[in-house]
């Protein structure tokens, strides 16, 4: 599936980035944090980070604000990822279906 709006400036034929991802490749790794570690400096369950670094849990809002304290980021940053990464999976999903269901409001009958 394909759909390109460069009017918009989107593209989703890529692969959308895990807020996950970024943690680990750009805030974890740089450092040498392990997931247990972080967890330990947030006082947040190690599953918590864990899962959230393989992709497998997406950031809430107690997450971003523990996130925008220890690494001096904003919650709005983690959490305009995770939205970010939620609307590109939906748009990648469900995109051919919506486009054969629903009318633009300039087109409807």
């Amino acid at each position: 599936m394909s759909i390109e709006r460069p009017d918009k400036g989107w593209n989703v034929r890529r692969k959308p980035i895990h807020p996950g991802e970024m943690l680990r490749e750009e805030f974890m790794r740089p450092l040498g944090l392990s997931a247990s570690g972080l967890a330990t400096k947030l006082r947040v369950p190690a599953a918590r980070i864990s899962e959230l670094v393989n992709e497998r849990r997406g950031i809430s809002p107690d997450t971003a604000l523990r996130l925008e304290r220890y690494f001096g980021t904003s919650a709005e940053f983690w959490l305009n990822l995770q939205n970010t990464y939620n609307l590109l999976t939906a748009r990648q999903a469900k995109a051919t279906k919506i486009a054969s269901e629903v009318r633009p409001r300039g087109n409807a009958a």
